[in-house]
């Protein structure tokens, strides 16, 4: 927009995220405002920054190609008790493996799954599917077709990732190597042999 100038775009782009209440699309940002993507861009990381530097009570959360204004972690307490929230259940252990190995060896199944951890973890992938912070992607094309499982966009919204690409160097679940799937869909170990079905566990408590 010709007639705007660079306050005024701001201004427009943060009333535009205040009014969405989800994540924004970039290019609808750029529609809105008749501009191109490197402008729109550059006024998201300013108000990005400006919001951290001042140590606003909000923060501007970009994920992939999306936008969110939402309420900054350091007032998550004090907004809680405004608002008589329940303080959201942590993640069990098991449940931080499970999702560990997803984000890390995308898409997979729960054969893969539990071959790492050693014990039957469907019940705990169900947990994950509830919350969304994985959903399936397909099936893989061998027999038996597993579904195949992949971490969603919340995900990364939860940890506070741009992308897949912010996660940290992965970490060593104890054996020699990464286990892969071979051409008939069973699991092969590091040394090329395939791995014993695991076994089943009871639901961990607490998830």
């Amino acid at each position: 927009m010709e007639s705007m100038d660079m306050k005024e775009i701001e201004s427009a782009v943060e009333g535009i995220l205040f009014a969405s209440g989800e994540p924004i699309h970039i290019d609808r940002i750029c529609l809105a405002l008749d501009i191109d993507r490197p402008a729109a861009e550059r006024v998201l990381q300013n108000l990005m920054d400006h919001y951290a530097y001042d140590r606003r009570g909000v923060r501007l959360l970009h994920v992939e190609d999306t936008w969110q204004l939402c309420s900054a972690p350091d007032y998550a307490d004090v907004i809680r008790r405004a608002f008589e929230i329940r303080k959201p259940a942590k993640l069990s252990q098991p449940a931080l493996e499970v999702l560990t190995i997803v984000a890390y060896y995308q898409p997979v199944t729960r054969a893969y799954v539990d071959q790492i951890r050693g014990v039957d973890s469907s019940y705990t992938l169900g947990l994950l599917l509830e919350r969304k912070l994985i959903e399936e992607c397909g099936r893989l094309q061998v027999p038996g077709r597993p579904r195949l499982y992949r971490t969603t966009k919340n995900f990364l919204r939860a940890f506070h990732l741009h992308s897949l690409e912010d996660l940290p160097e992965l970490p060593d679940f104890g054996g020699a190597g990464q286990m892969r799937l071979g051409d008939n869909g069973e699991i092969v170990d590091p040394d090329g042999e395939k791995c014993e079905a695991a076994v089943p566990d009871e639901p961990e408590n607490g998830e």
